[in-house]
């Protein structure tokens, strides 16, 4: 039988989903993609014509057939409940409708970050990749400029306007939304509701020892291209191992332990600036912020 995922989590980037991505791989009845965001549903029926430069160069290493994204899918156990991550998902107009046909009573989560710390967490990834949108992180204020273009960015923090569109859409009982200080606080509480929600008895506990997809400035180009994050050993070991062999020593977490270890040491993390930080909340996210308030039922004064 094709099979299509029961849960998803739909974002936002750079809040944990990588963190729940990886534990949710720990339950024995938790099938999760082996590939991380396919973004089937947000372009499944996008007409491509729409998209800029930067979005274009994204649908074309995401996986826009059908028949290719089952096949994500085809190795799950008859017991085992089956998801995916995507953070495109939660930002790009028309994804809530195309899954609501797809998957009508698919489960959704969601985690949040303060909206300005996800922005600037986003700037130094980006600093990670040498993907800069331009040189300085104050250049979000501009609303010309790409930073309100692209929707990665300042987009992808406007929650309540992102949320309302699932909401409006799917039954409240099938939407769960965390934060990511819950998941800093008590990951394993987190997880015991998330195993919960999507139907699946929680594990006595989860292995939270790795820390995912840590961003920053490269502090050492040589040690990067050998050992860091973009690593020439790392895409030549993907190469020419078989894929099988390749994901059972990805998901080793000792191994991904050590590894990002190793690769975390080379990054630098400059504080966000506490001015430039209330300047973003106060003139981009505010109102957003106090509206999410509302439709999750939940205090989120601290943001402000």
């Amino acid at each position: 039988m094709e099979k299509l995922p029961d849960f998803l989590i739909i974002g936002a980037g750079k809040s944990g989903t990588t963190s729940l991505d990886n534990y949710l791989k720990q339950h024995p009845d938790v099938f999760m993609s082996p590939v991380k965001e396919p973004d089937f549903f947000s372009y499944d029926r996008i007409d491509i014509s729409t998209l800029d430069k930067d979005a274009l160069a994204h649908y074309h290493t995401s996986i826009t057939k059908i028949e290719d994204y089952l096949t994500l899918f085809k190795a799950a156990k008859p017991n085992q409940v089956i998801g995916e991550t995507s953070n495109t998902y939660l930002v790009i107009k028309g994804t809530a409708e195309t899954i609501k046909d797809y998957v009508p009573n698919v489960k959704l989560i969601a985690i949040l970050r303060q909206p300005t710390e996800r922005l600037y967490s986003r700037y130094l990834h980006l600093a990670r990749e040498n993907e800069l949108p331009s040189p300085h992180f104050e250049d979000v204020l501009d609303r010309n400029s790409i930073w309100w273009v692209r929707n990665d960015l300042v987009k992808e923090g406007f929650y309540y306007e992102n949320l309302s569109r699932y909401f409006n859409l799917f039954p409240k009982e099938n939407i769960r939304v965390y934060l990511n200080e819950d998941l800093k606080k008590d990951s394993n509480a987190l997880m015991k509701d998330l195993f919960e929600f999507i139907g699946v008895t929680p594990l006595e506990g989860i292995n939270d020892s790795v820390k995912y997809n840590k961003s920053g400035f490269i502090k050492n180009k040589f040690y990067d291209r050998t050992l860091g994050h973009n690593s020439i050993l790392k895409t030549a070991v993907k190469k020419v191992a078989p894929a099988s062999l390749y994901n059972k020593v990805k998901d080793n977490i000792w191994l991904q332990k050590v590894v990002n270890n190793l690769k975390n040491r080379n990054l630098e993390q400059p504080k966000l600036d506490k001015d430039l930080h209330k300047k973003i909340t106060t003139d981009i996210y505010a109102d957003d912020i106090r509206q999410l308030q509302q439709l999750l039922g939940r205090d989120l004064s601290h943001w402000l």
